[in-house]
């Protein structure tokens, strides 16, 4: 059936007019009209009635093989899980098969919705006729929905509304992301939360939920709590700000089965620690843990003692303890007095060769050292001692830092084959009487057993 006689061509007027499906795929109308021309100018019409039923099977066949709407609904549904939302409601226009097909509930069990303001953002956004009619006909099969909001408070608010109607759905994962600047924080608190909490409240299944950069609160963690503990497995809140240790406390106490998380340095607390580290709580699999100041030098950070690290490190020997820094170098002082099980460490601004020379005494689990900046003082000491002590590290990346060729070349020689990612910038090289930046590439290559050569930086 063509688009004259689809349904879905008067639901989607805007964009079936800008579409014109049945001349891209050569659908049954105009296949029909090919084989009347076929049917008619062949010389088997005026053959004997043999022949005449031989053509007529033979333009059957050619039929059935140029129909697209013939196609298997399993095939279909696979291309259009490969469509952007756009693209699929315009097939949905092309024949009832196809329509048939998108009202599949295994098409909209996975969703994004996009919403940005045409004047702010180069991205689509979501069609408003679309999200309307996604909510009145397939909330309820919708488990893995995400919104990606632009910078503008409009934005925020319309993923928010969204949220309020799904009332009916049972999502099962939940991730609201800002592309830009964090604008669901420039809209009211009790705005979010409200919405929000018909989530948390309608879906008892909810297992991963993203929600960093918004005005979530402890009220509404413990409405999560009480409905989801059983299912929740990943949540990631890093900086949200109306969260307290006690909220994300509540939220380790009763969730069990948690296996990821990630918040801000400011809610970590022993008693969180503790919590995640007892008999009935399964394993920790990946902690991330953004340690951010705003404001320099008006912020002193609480340390977290030993005995909880070492408690959580004995109920979860796998667990990846990943640290993001975006520090002034004096609010450092806390940090790696003592052992800490990090594993992942990146480092957004600069770094004093202190701090770094404690992670070479105190961190024996690192894997991963990345850092940004340091000065103008060389690390050859603190490269080596981490070299010597960190015997898991795998990765190293260096930009704008200073390093001798000699102790970057020990540096690779004590790692030796275990460094499988090694990425610095050349200008970080600084020749001496041994190596030049030229020489250094031969001797660390032999080291990595592989070709090896430092990173260059791009002229912009």
């Amino acid at each position: 059936m063509g688009v004259g006689g689809c349904p879905m061509a008067a639901s989607y007027p805007q964009l079936s007019r800008n579409c014109d499906w049945e001349t891209t795929f050569g659908m049954k109308r105009n296949n029909f009209s090919t084989v009347n021309k076929v049917v008619h100018s062949s010389p088997a019409v005026k053959q004997p009635k043999r022949g005449l039923c031989t053509s007529l099977r033979q333009t059957q066949m050619l039929s059935a093989l140029l129909d697209w709407g013939t196609l298997p609904h399993h095939v279909i549904l696979r291309i259009f899980q490969y469509l952007p939302l756009v693209d699929r409601a315009r097939a949905s226009s092309v024949c009832r098969s196809w329509n048939e097909v998108f009202h599949i509930p295994d098409l909209w069990r996975k969703f994004e919705f996009e919403l940005n303001q045409s004047a702010t953002s180069y991205f689509k956004s979501t069609h408003p006729d679309l999200i309307q009619q996604i909510i009145k006909k397939h909330a309820a099969h919708l488990q893995y929905v995400s919104f990606k909001v632009d910078s503008s408070t409009e934005s925020a608010e319309a993923a928010c509304h969204i949220l309020s109607q799904l009332v009916n759905c049972s999502i099962q994962t939940l991730g609201l992301i800002s592309t830009a600047k964090p604008s669901f924080m420039n809209m009211p608190k009790s705005h979010f939360v409200s919405a929000l909490t018909v989530v948390f409240v309608n879906s008892k299944s909810l297992s991963s939920i993203k929600i960093e950069d918004t005005p979530v609160d402890d009220p509404s963690l413990k409405i999560l709590v009480a409905n989801n503990s059983d299912t929740l497995r990943l949540l990631k809140m890093s900086s949200c700000p109306h969260v307290s240790s006690d909220g994300i406390l509540c939220v380790a106490d009763h969730c069990q089965g948690l296996r990821e998380l990630a918040l801000n340095y400011y809610i970590l607390s022993d008693e969180l620690l503790l919590a995640l580290s007892s008999e009935t709580h399964v394993n920790l699999e990946h902690l991330r843990i953004d340690v951010v100041s705003e404001n320099p030098g008006q912020i002193k950070f609480h340390s977290i003692k030993k005995p909880s690290w070492d408690a959580l490190v004995k109920h979860s020997p796998g667990v990846n303890v990943v640290m993001y820094f975006f520090l002034y170098e004096e609010e450092f002082d806390t940090f790696f007095k003592e052992e800490t099980p990090v594993t992942h460490l990146y480092f957004g601004r600069s770094v004093s060769r202190t701090i770094l020379g404690r992670i070479g005494l105190n961190c024996p689990r690192l894997i991963e050292l990345v850092v940004c900046a340091n000065g103008l003082q060389p690390l050859d000491s603190e490269l080596i001692r981490i070299a010597e002590h960190c015997k898991n590290l795998t990765a190293l990346g260096l930009s704008e830092c200073e390093v001798s060729c000699s102790a970057f070349v020990e540096f690779v020689r004590l790692c030796g084959r275990r460094l499988t990612q090694l990425s610095l910038m050349e200008e970080v090289l600084v020749p001496d009487d041994r190596y030049t930046p030229d020489e250094v590439h031969t001797e660390v290559s032999k080291h990595l057993g592989r070709v090896w050569f430092p990173d260059v930086m791009p002229v912009w």
